[in-house]
Parts: C-alpha cells; sequence; structure tokens
C-alpha cells in the first residue's frame, strides 16, 4: 500500500461535521438489516403494492404482483417481523397494510427516486 502524498485530515472541519452526523454503528447495522429485507423484488413490489392502497389479502396481493401466494405470504411475513406491516383479522381473511408510521417520504421519494437513479447511464469517467 502507498503512502498517502498529503496529511490526513485535509478538513479537519467537514470530518467533525461528519463524524458528529453518523449514525451509530449499531444504528447502521439496524438500517442496513432493514434495507437487505427490502431488497428482495417480492418484498419491495409488496410495499409498493400495500402504499397504492390502504390493504390487501395474500391472496389480492398475490394477484396484483402477478406472483404465488407461498412467496407473498412468505414476504408478509417477513415484513410483519420486521415492523413494516402490519395486518388485521376479518373473519377468516387477513389483511395486510404499511405500518402505522412507515415514513411517507420514503413511499413517494426516496424508493421510487432510487429506481430512477438505478436506471440512469452511469457518468462518464476520464
Amino acid at each position: 500500500m502507498s503512502e498517502p502524498t498529503h496529511a490526513h485530515p485535509i478538513d479537519p472541519e467537514r470530518v467533525d461535521h461528519a463524524r458528529a452526523r453518523l449514525p451509530s454503528r449499531d444504528d447502521a447495522a439496524q438500517l442496513t438489516s432493514v434495507l437487505s429485507l427490502m431488497a428482495d423484488p417480492t418484498r419491495a413490489r409488496v410495499l409498493f403494492a400495500l402504499d397504492m392502497v390502504e390493504e390487501l389479502c395474500v391472496g389480492d396481493l398475490a394477484l396484483a404482483l402477478e406472483a404465488n401466494e407461498d412467496a407473498v405470504g412468505y414476504a408478509l411475513r417477513l415484513l410483519r417481523t420486521a415492523g413494516l406491516v402490519i395486518n388485521r383479522r376479518q373473519g377468516r381473511v387477513v389483511y395486510y397494510r404499511l405500518a402505522d408510521g412507515f415514513p411517507e417520504p420514503l413511499r413517494e421519494h426516496c424508493l421510487r427516486q432510487l429506481i430512477v437513479l438505478s436506471r440512469a447511464p452511469a457518468p462518464d469517467e476520464g
């Protein structure tokens, strides 16, 4: 490994500012755990579908996602365990919805914007 050609920090104020605003290691681990959970296509689509309507049962979600009920049911179990969705029973039917307090900016901006960003061509490096 080569020696740096200059001493660090170059900008101690910015280093201190960044350090002060960073999440703790535990918070970062929790965040990456949730993001990993959301990284599955079926689980991501479940969240988008539940964002579009108030609630759906497993069968109706499976129809909306054009997926099988087992895959949707498994996705819902994981999302419910993580606290991202909640359910309610009405007779024999279980309905799922986004958890109370699911952040609207995440739904309305971040998730959709991440899709747009991922489709953008990579900037030329040079």
